[in-house]
């Protein structure tokens, strides 16, 4: 699936909540289904830096598509992850490269976060579009 569509589905799942808790309650759903990064990759090279939480970021690449796992220590910010996760994981590095993140916006994530957790949310946009490009570089 390509990333403009996912980001879309989730644009369309945030617009059926009325307020800002239910979203905060679905983003955290989203964080408790995010599948369990393998806990050899919670080591210190991989935590985001820039994030007042832990959050834990790998990436793997296979058949020319990027695999990203994580986890976080925060449940918001596994949720926010979590969406990272689900827009980016299984893509090209050059579609992640490419890819806008106007849908942040659209579902109205970045204003309702605290500034520490908006930080961090760029960070991790930050680190996968780095994961993107070392892997882009190597083909």
């Amino acid at each position: 699936m390509k990333i403009e569509t996912i980001q879309n589905e989730l644009i369309d799942e945030f617009s059926m909540f009325e307020d800002w808790m239910e979203r905060y309650e679905y983003m955290i759903e989203l964080g408790k289904s995010l599948p369990l990064i393998n806990s050899k990759y919670k080591t210190d090279e991989n935590i985001i830096k820039g994030c007042q939480s832990k959050v834990w970021l790998h990436s793997e690449f296979e058949n020319d598509k990027v695999i990203f796992s994580a986890d976080s220590d925060a449940i918001i910010t596994k949720g926010i992850v979590a969406i990272l996760v689900r827009v980016f994981s299984n893509q090209s590095p050059q579609a992640i490269l490419s890819a806008n993140t106007n849908f942040i916006d659209a579902i109205g994530l970045k204003e309702h976060l605290s500034p520490t957790r908006a930080n961090g949310l760029v960070s991790m946009i930050k680190q996968i579009k780095m994961y993107a490009l070392a892997y882009q570089t190597q083909q």
